[in-house]
């Protein structure tokens, strides 16, 4: 059983950055890190959810959305069971809650159709213009 942490959240203004971070902790979670698929989604009100990033902690392997690609930046610290999504040139159409997920196994280019089963809470990105 995994158990997901995203925090970094906040506000900031059009063309700022913001890191957030996915702590992941539980009971296996130090054997299978290097195993999982972590994902990175968001969710704007009115919205459906939207994939942003994956990363494969086995090699390092990242998918972008292209609302994202060149702006945004997802990393693996597997020592901490951690994963970060540095976000750039920020826009107003970034604003969502972002949440973080996990899956055993991979990511690839289709990461939206993995079914994630442990979720975190959820952090709120606002971007002012």
């Amino acid at each position: 059983d995994v158990q997901l942490q995203a925090s970094g959240g906040g506000l900031v203004q059009a063309g700022g950055s913001l890191r957030l971070s996915c702590a992941a902790s539980g009971d296996t979670v130090d054997d299978y890190f290097d195993d999982y698929a972590i994902g990175w989604f968001r969710q704007a009100p009115g919205k459906e959810r939207e994939g942003v990033s994956c990363i494969s902690t086995s090699d390092d392997s990242t998918y972008y959305a292209d609302s994202v690609k060149g702006r945004f930046t997802i990393s693996s610290d597997n020592a901490k069971n951690t994963v970060y999504l540095r976000m750039n040139s920020l826009k107003p159409e970034d604003t969502a809650v972002y949440y973080c997920a996990a899956d055993v196994g991979p990511c690839d280019d289709d990461f939206v159709l993995l079914d994630f089963d442990s979720w975190g809470q959820g952090t709120q990105v606002t971007v002012s213009s």
